[in-house]
This record gives structure tokens, C-alpha cells and sequence, in this order.
């Protein structure tokens, strides 16, 4: 099956959803298609172009957009300046509703990948009158379990490259809650400091999941990897701002609010978020869901399995 071809948007602009910030958005396809959004991983991330062509473009209206801090929404989060007391999941979310009445959408099919899946899944639960849909990938739920996994848990896998991990940290941080030294070291006022604390962070991102060569090369862009590695341990260090309880899981608790709403997760097998049974129990609490599961792929929604799944289900609600 594979990806749509590729295509351009027809229309663009930068939104002004407030606190200094503009989000960059677009669209394609077609004007009077079903409309679907799609959200990034990261945080952070930003959306390339591959996010346009998961939608049959002759049914859809594609909107992308890259979510505050990244890609080429302004400020960008590796400016030392750029306030990220600003960038939390409420500010995102009421970033989607601005964007959806701007573009005068009633509702939505709902595409994320990773982190967008947490996004996803939380806009979901609060606006589910404006989601018609849900299709997630590599999917997470941002509890403070999977994070606790992906920072310290994985430590016993890929015991060296954790040990060089670590050692960017000053020891009394090594035993808390790592990510939020991480980001405290990105907030250091010495340039050099944030510069290593980066370095060593997206290090450590590529070792716990390999990475395609795009990513790679994007993780060796300055600006790139310290406005990813800011915004991502800013949300990984703070609950992913989804409030008390997140121990066990927000989302995961709140999952039965998505009653309702059809979801497909296409999940890889050799996903490590995985362990923690997450899509699992997402399935199992989300009456109304489905689970494909490609085997012998990681966290990754470029995978040809992973494509051809997530392409069949945007296929199957596209007239829906």
C-alpha cells in the first residue's frame, strides 16, 4: 500500500494563539475533504512533509501544524529567552481549538505519532464532540511510569550508554527524577552547559531508539537538538502537565472518556514502551478501539508495515 504521493499544501500561515507565540499551520488535499490533523511526536518535533501523505489526499483535508516552540512556529525553543512556562499540553490543546475555528473545522480525525498520540489522546478526552476519529502510532500515554521507563528503566539494556547519561548530571541529580535535571541544565544560564546537557540527551534518545537517518541528521542541527531537548525534557520533567495522579496514568485513567470515538493504534512489536503494556491497557479501558501490532518494529511510524496499517485506517474512516 504504502504512501500517498507527495503534495503541497494550498494554503499556510502563522497563528497567533497568544503569550508572544505563533504557531505555524497548513493544509492540503482536498478544501472539501474530511477534515484530519496531525500531530507530532517530541514534544518538539515539528511536522515534516512525510505527515501529509498518511491521508488519501483526494478524500482528506490534511492539516499539519508544528506545535509551540518548534519547527516553524515562533519562538523557537532553543532561543535561551523563549519562555516555555507557556509551552505545557493545556496551551497546545487550546492551540488546537484556535486552529480548528480558524479554519472553520466542526470536527476532526485525529492522526499522532509518539508524543502526538499522548496529545492526541488528552485533546480527545477534553473536545470528544470535536473528534470524529483517533489514529495513533508508537503510542504513548506520557504517565510518569513511561517516563521513569525511558530514562532510567532502559538503563539496564543499554547499560553504557546510560552510564555516559548519567554522567552528564551532577551527582546529587542522578538518583531523582531525570529528566527533570536534564531540563534544568538546559535552563542553566551557561551556554556550554545547555550545549552538552543536549548533546547528551538526544545520545541518549538514539540509543534507546534507533533512529532513521533523517533523525539523525536533524539531532546534529544545533538549533534543532536543543530546542527538541528543551521542550521534551520540559514535558517529560513536569508530568507531561497532565496534573496529580499521573504516576499511574492520566490518560490511561481517563480512557473510558473516549467511549464513542473509534481508534486504531498500529503498534511496533519491539516498541520498548511496550514493557509497560501500555497499548495494551489503552485498548482494553477505550470500548470502541483496535490494536494492530507490526511485528519486529521499533518506535517508528515510517516502518512499511507500520505505514501500511496506519494507511488503512485513515482508508477505512475517510468516508465514514
Amino acid at each position: 500500500m504504502g504512501l500517498y504521493p507527495e503534495i503541497e499544501p494550498y494554503d499556510h500561515g502563522m497563528l497567533d494563539v497568544g503569550d508572544g507565540n505563533r504557531v505555524y499551520w497548513e493544509v492540503c488535499g482536498n478544501p472539501d475533504g474530511k477534515p484530519a490533523v496531525m500531530l507530532h511526536g517530541g514534544p518538539g518535533s515539528g511536522c515534516g512533509a512525510a505527515f501529509r501523505r498518511y491521508c488519501d489526499p483526494a478524500a482528506y483535508r490534511i492539516v499539519l501544524l508544528d506545535q509551540r516552540g518548534c519547527g516553524r512556529s515562533t519562538p523557537h525553543a532553543s532561543a535561551y529567552g523563549t519562555d516555555m512556562g507557556v509551552n505545557t499540553t493545556a496551551h497546545v490543546i487550546a492551540d488546537l481549538e484556535l486552529l480548528r475555528s480558524h479554519l472553520g473545522i466542526a470536527r476532526w480525525l485525529v492522526w499522532g505519532v509518539s508524543w502526538g498520540s499522548v496529545l492526541g489522546l488528552r485533546y480527545a478526552q477534553t473536545h470528544p464532540d470535536v473528534v470524529s476519529e483517533v489514529v495513533l502510532t508508537a503510542v504513548a500515554t506520557g504517565s510518569n511510569a513511561e517516563v521513569a521507563l525511558l530514562t532510567r528503566g532502559l538503563g539496564r539494556i543499554f547499560p553504557e550508554a546510560f552510564e555516559r547519561f548519567l554522567a552528564e548530571l551532577p551527582e546529587d541529580d542522578r538518583e531523582g527524577n531525570l529528566a527533570a535535571a536534564y531540563s534544568r541544565l538546559l535552563e542553566s544560564p551557561d551556554p556550554e552547559v545547555r550545549a552538552r546537557a543536549a548533546r547528551a540527551w538526544t545520545d541518549w534518545e538514539t540509543a534507546i531508539i534507533p533512529a532513521p537517518p533523517r533523525t539523525v541528521e536533524r539531532y546534529e542541527d544545533p538549533a534543532f537538538r536543543m530546542g527538541f531537548a528543551r521542550t521534551v525534557t520540559h514535558y517529560f520533567g513536569s508530568d507531561h502537565f497532565l496534573g496529580e495522579g499521573n504516576d499511574q496514568g492520566v490518560v490511561l485513567r481517563d480512557a473510558p472518556l473516549l467511549e464513542g470515538i473509534p481508534g486504531t493504534l498500529v503498534q511496533g512489536s519491539l516498541d520498548l514502551g511496550n514493557l509497560l503494556g501500555t497499548v495494551w491497557r489503552l485498548h482494553q479501558a477505550w470500548p470502541g478501539s483496535e490494536v494492530t501490532v507490526i511485528d519486529d518494529v521499533g518506535h517508528t511510524m515510517g516502518a512499511s508495515g507500520v505505514v501500511d496499517a496506519l494507511v488503512a485506517a485513515t482508508d477505512k474512516y475517510a468516508h465514514r
